[in-house]
């Protein structure tokens, strides 16, 4: 076995589950952000989200809104954080995390300088954004 996440999926890998289905499992993330962060992915091996069936996609988005719902009542949070990630497991999954703090979701929780800072980031301008629109309009509409 060469995927994690499948291992998971398929039983051969222990994973503190939450939720599962014949075609999702959700189940805690063992390094989490806060308490709560769960995973959620596809019971089937899809290497990264772009490449999930949108019905596949739709039913991890609910499910995410319906641990969301129990994370507020449960941690008493008015925001939960969803993300469709890849970087770690090359195997689609999406993080849901209770926000205690703005920067739950921004990876503070395991930067190691006390003092973080941001700047604010520059506007588009109204050339570059209409540019970058056109960009992905191009190949939205070209059906890829």
């Amino acid at each position: 076995m060469t995927c994690l996440f499948c291992g998971i999926a398929c039983g051969d890998v222990p994973a503190a589950i939450v939720y599962e289905d014949d075609e999702l499992v959700a189940f805690l993330d063992t390094m989490p952000i806060r308490r709560g962060h769960v995973q959620i992915i596809p019971r089937a091996h899809y290497p990264y989200f772009d490449d999930l069936p949108g019905d596949l996609a739709g039913r991890m988005l609910v499910l995410g809104q319906r641990l969301a719902r129990a994370m507020k009542q449960v941690y008493g949070v008015q925001r939960v954080g969803f993300a469709f990630t890849g970087g770690d497991v090359d195997h689609a999954h999406a993080h849901v995390v209770p926000l205690h703090e703005k920067t739950d979701l921004t990876s503070r929780r395991y930067i190691a300088e006390e003092r973080l800072t941001f700047t604010e980031l520059p506007a588009l301008t109204p050339d570059e954004a209409a540019a970058v629109v056109a960009e992905l309009k191009h190949v939205l509409e070209a059906g890829e």
